[in-house]
């Protein structure tokens, strides 16, 4: 089953998008001023007092918006770090089984962190499936290698092992969480219907003058959807959570 397409997945394609619509809802200001004629220099005037105050609603709008967005990225930073110190707490636990118990769970973590790693890094849909695949399939495996000798020989050393197990499943699970909260639609929307308003009105008031006025707010509102869309997108934007503290991790496993 193919994935639905998501717009804001693609953070260049909403760029493009966002600046013919609002070039187009100020192209369509302006044809409107041009309908209606000539008109007053008080009807005018409280039409750009309508402006200045809808400008600086889309401005504390485009900045809510903004802010949440790198909210967002933040936590997904600060999950992959968390994620990187249990993987690496539990490794060294590990010690603590017996031997061939230990070097079976030493070998899981390595192939579990090594997927870890690649789930961050990868943006392809049918590969990242695959990848979480593998995770869910490690995750019990991993579970099953540090129960069955804790079941054996539960001592209180042994609840601690099987503790940072469930908290390196755990930290994945939030990881994951916070990949999924994305920015509500109903805000993008919200942001979107702001901008084609103002646009239009940016059109309205600006007829007759240099077109320069009718792109400077449609590319300024496009590049700010554009950043803003490039943030939220956890897989497709060019600001990423690089695993910096997972890869870290995965050279002290894997020494050269």
């Amino acid at each position: 089953m193919q994935p639905m397409f998501n717009l804001l997945d693609h953070p260049f394609l909403i760029l493009v998008v966002s600046l013919v619509t609002f070039w187009i809802s100020a192209w369509i200001g302006g044809w409107i001023r041009m309908r209606r004629g000539v008109e007053k220099e008080e009807i005018h005037e409280d039409f750009a007092f309508v402006l200045g105050a809808t400008l600086t609603l889309l401005g504390l709008i485009v900045g809510f918006t903004f802010a949440m967005a790198v909210n967002r990225y933040d936590q997904r930073k600060n999950y992959e770090e968390q994620e990187a110190n249990a993987i690496g707490t539990e490794y060294v636990r590990a010690d603590l089984l017996p031997v061939e118990d230990a070097a079976k769970v030493h070998a899981l973590l390595r192939s579990y962190l090594d997927h870890r790693v690649l789930g961050y890094k990868t943006n392809d849909q049918q590969q990242l499936r695959r990848v979480n695949a593998e995770t869910a399939r490690l995750q019990i495996e991993m579970w099953s290698a540090v129960r069955a000798p804790v079941a054996a020989s539960p001592t209180p050393v042994a609840a601690v092992i099987l503790a940072g197990m469930n908290d390196v499943l755990n930290s994945q699970g939030y990881t994951q969480a916070a990949w999924w909260n994305r920015i509500p639609v109903a805000a993008w929307a919200l942001l979107v219907l702001i901008s084609v308003f103002c646009n239009i009105l940016v059109g309205y008031v600006a007829h007759g003058r240099s077109a320069f006025l009718f792109l400077i707010l449609p590319i300024a509102l496009s590049i700010s959807l554009f950043l803003i869309a490039d943030i939220d997108s956890p897989h497709h934007g060019i600001i990423r959570v690089v695993p910096q503290n997972l890869e870290s991790l995965a050279d002290s496993f894997h020494p050269q």
